[in-house]
């Protein structure tokens, strides 16, 4: 009776999430193509150099339809967009979509990895955390814990990669600072990626737990002398996870943002190194496409994350949507 009275309203909560998706991609393509339009500089003329002859300029520009006026311009890239042509990088000659095949693996790997570090981290620590200071109630270790994780979450991400760098590649030579290959080349990013995150996630899962614990079911359990496992990992986990859903969701957007930074100290040659070269060389298509790339990458996880609230929480998700 319950799933059929929240069959309805659940659909149209998913319903909106979705329009709302739809509405902010092209909202997005269309951003996208102003904002990099409003760049200084010609494109053509950076990627061909001083040298190039004015025809030579221009034939390029007829090319790649910069020379039509903006309105044609604007519908013919909705066109490519939508059936999946990205447009030809000027600086490389090569067309986007393989960039995307080529260099995508590599961002997709460091950001995967290092929310994957991060849930493993947050969750058990914070946790245990919790555990721990809700019997302690307090007192200096809770002002260690949230001094300790407050500091490592305020450390700006490039000065986390410098200090990686400087005690396990350089003074320790223990891995490769910059420019490996294989498993060793990612461990440092990973590890400037995911520390703050780490350290902010579990601050909010130590919240949390202590939060579910004082709840009047959890302290009825308690008082059953139910087993830790059953306790912990069936009871409270599953109202821990719902709570922390949409801060992760915020979290692996903001990983993949890092690795742009990230990318370019470490010398991984992923998205995030192949967009910094192309906006340093005003290549006009590649900027352009790996910021709708990037974009639609955003949004879709947030479609999925709201997605995910509506199935684990929908009583939540159905009032949000009121």
């Amino acid at each position: 009776m319950r799933e059929s009275l929240l069959a309805g309203p659940s659909l149209r909560a998913v319903g909106q999430r979705v329009v709302r998706f739809v509405v902010s991609l092209f909202v997005l393509v269309t951003v996208t193509f102003l904002m990099v339009h409003a760049l200084p500089g010609d494109p053509v003329r950076a990627a061909l150099g001083p040298k190039a002859s004015p025809a030579t300029v221009a034939a390029v520009r007829h090319h790649l339809g910069l020379d039509d006026p903006l309105a044609t311009q604007y519908v013919n890239y909705l066109k490519h967009v939508f059936t999946g042509d990205l447009g030809t990088s000027i600086q490389t000659n090569t067309p986007v979509s393989d960039l995307l095949s080529q260099r995508g693996p590599t961002t997709a790997t460091l950001a995967i990895a290092a929310f994957v570090v991060t849930l493993a981290v947050s969750i058990p620590v914070g946790m245990a955390a919790g555990i721990f200071l809700i019997r302690r109630r307090g007192g200096p270790a809770q002002s260690a814990f949230s001094a300790t994780t407050g500091f490592l979450s305020s450390i700006p991400d490039y000065i986390m990669c410098v200090i990686l760098i400087q005690v396990f590649g350089v003074s320790l030579h223990f891995l490769p600072p910059a420019g490996g290959t294989g498993f060793q080349s990612f461990i440092l990013p990973v590890a400037a990626l995911s520390l703050g995150p780490s350290a902010y996630l579990t601050r909010l899962v130590r919240a949390e737990t202590q939060r579910v614990l004082s709840e009047p079911y959890m302290r009825t359990a308690r008082a059953k002398r139910l087993a830790a496992s059953r306790l912990y990992v069936r009871h409270a986990l599953p109202n821990i996870l719902v709570s922390t859903l949409a801060v992760s969701g915020l979290l692996l957007i903001g990983l993949i943002s890092g690795t742009v930074l990230v990318e370019s100290i470490f010398g991984l040659s992923g998205l995030g190194l192949t967009l910094v070269d192309s906006v340093a060389a005003t290549d006009f298509p590649a900027v352009q496409s790996l910021a709708l790339f990037f974009g639609a990458v955003v949004l879709s996880i947030n479609l999925v994350v709201d997605l995910l609230i509506v199935v684990a929480d929908p009583r939540a998700a159905i009032k949000e949507s009121a």
